[in-house]
């Protein structure tokens, strides 16, 4: 063949796929599309045999699996009731398909790389393949198909205290449990430091599914195991049991996803996951440590589809969510502390859900195992194996002098009746720190400035509130003294 007959067969190659490409285009997804479609590449055209070149053998085995009817009408309408579809696959070989005679093996040509054909008589994968799909969290002894969601059935909504560090969360959370796949929440990732709630958030939503709609198939899963999950399935020359499993799933739930960062063949394999279950409206929810554009190592396709839906963030509790996280503990777990214990604990325990637990755990243990009475010595022996610091007792005392020392006034003015302004602020401002540091009722702060009633505290916080929201100088300026009294008051052990 001279240089000009190849030229030839190369454009009527180029030129047939392009026309089964616009076929194809009008059948599939543009997301499909652009992941299965655009990356092949027309090899040659002999008589009515197509041979086109695909990357490796897993995308061979995805085509095969999930693209072959569109393809076969694409190739059927350019090449006749005869043509047939060759591949040509850069790396490795594809595994034999089932078929009712047998397995079929793929055909090795002449030229370089492994190919497979595929002609109208062979059978469809996925309708006569009569394997079972592999189930890494098969229930044993059910017959039909059952996927164990690896929940926590003590993590539900209900156990799940709200507060202002986590209502956004929480409440797109419960919409996602309520309409899984249907809402603008897809993926719905939650973020936050470690021992925020971040997997009984995720695992509530889960259980609060399965609750509302039992048939559904929900699974958790920790990016560790499914990292695992895929190093097996490769050793094996599974990844298509494994990525047929998930896509069996209505609802995905990956923990952790930032410990996928810098691995490149289980990114690539979650991202095909992440587009099937995505494209098929089911629920993704995903947590991490950080926002999606601060993970690193992660390849920016994925960290463009984690932007999808709604990124929500979980804050440190305040000390009234701390009081009530700590007050529900204590319910489940059967123990009563003492409410000067309580509150001490909170205001130590500040930006750790977990370590609250634990505190709260080690003090029932002391009790126990040493006969002792669970008192504020006791409570500070045990917080003295969790922090290394401990503050002292912030007292509204002490607010109001650091307050009035940092206006200039006599600290007797915060209490009397007088109206000038700079005094006002500054009693307004003790009082807002006073119920946010000291955990006070605002009936018991009221009774340390002369008297006043819990109505006015409550008017005072609202004030200072408002404030701050308009007006940074008078931010940065409650928040430097809330930093002084903080400071101020640790002593190291």
């Amino acid at each position: 063949m001279n240089q000009s007959e190849v030229r030839m067969v190369e454009k009527d190659c180029v030129a047939v796929w392009d026309s089964c490409l616009e076929i194809i285009r009008k059948n599939v997804n543009p997301q499909s599309f652009r992941t299965w479609f655009e990356p092949i590449k027309p090899v040659k055209l002999e008589g009515n045999v197509l041979t086109i070149q695909v990357p490796n053998k897993f995308f061979y085995e995805w085509l095969e699996e999930h693209f072959v009817m569109v393809l076969r009408r694409a190739i059927k309408a350019e090449l006749g009731e005869k043509g047939r579809l060759e591949y040509q696959i850069l790396l490795g070989e594809p595994k034999p398909r089932m078929s009712n005679t047998g397995p079929t093996r793929p055909k090795v040509p002449k030229a370089s790389g492994k190919q497979h054909t595929r002609s109208d008589d062979d059978q469809i994968p996925g309708l006569v393949d009569t394997r079972e799909i592999k189930n890494p969290f098969v229930i044993p002894g059910i017959r039909k198909l059952k996927i164990n969601p690896q929940l926590n059935p003590s993590f539900t909504f209900e156990t799940f205290i709200e507060g202002d560090c986590n209502r956004l969360a929480r409440a797109a959370g419960l919409s996602v449990a309520e309409r899984p796949g249907a809402t603008s929440f897809n993926p719905l990732l939650i973020y936050g430091d470690v021992g925020l709630g971040k997997t009984h958030l995720a695992q509530a939503i889960g259980n609060k599914i399965l609750e509302l709609s039992p048939q559904k198939s929900v699974l958790y899963v920790t990016s560790e195991k499914f990292t695992n999950q895929i190093i097996d399935s490769i050793r094996n020359n599974a990844i298509s049991d494994l990525v047929n499993f998930y896509q069996l799933l209505d609802v995905l739930i990956v923990d952790d996803i930032q410990f996928l960062g810098g691995k490149e063949k289980t990114q690539e394999i979650f991202f095909f996951i992440f587009n099937q279950l995505h494209q098929a409206r089911k629920q993704i929810v995903l947590t991490s440590d950080r926002a999606p554009k601060d993970l690193p190592g992660m390849e920016p396709r994925l960290i463009s589809r984690f932007k999808w839906g709604l990124s929500a963030d979980l804050q440190p509790p305040d000390f009234e969510t701390r009081m009530a996280i700590l007050g529900a503990k204590m319910s489940q777990e059967g123990v009563d502390l003492p409410d000067d214990v309580v509150e001490f604990i909170c205001f130590q325990i500040q930006n750790n859900i977990r370590e609250l637990e634990g505190v709260l755990i080690s003090l029932s243990a002391q009790a126990m195992l040493n006969g002792r009475k669970i008192d504020l010595e006791l409570a500070k022996q045990v917080i003295s194996k969790f922090v290394n610091q401990i503050n002292k007792e912030i007292t509204v005392d002490y607010i109001q002098e650091l307050v009035a020392d940092y206006f200039n006034v006599p600290v007797e003015k915060l209490a009397s009746k007088t109206r000038k302004r700079q005094i006002v602020i500054a009693r307004q401002l003790s009082m807002y720190l006073a119920k946010k540091l000291t955990g006070k009722s605002l009936k018991a702060i009221g009774e340390t400035f002369g008297g006043r009633d819990h109505s006015t505290v409550l008017y005072s916080c609202r004030t200072v509130k408002s404030l701050m929201d308009t007006d940074q100088v008078f931010k940065g300026k409650v928040e430097d003294l809330e930093k002084r009294i903080r400071t101020s008051l640790r002593s190291t052990f």
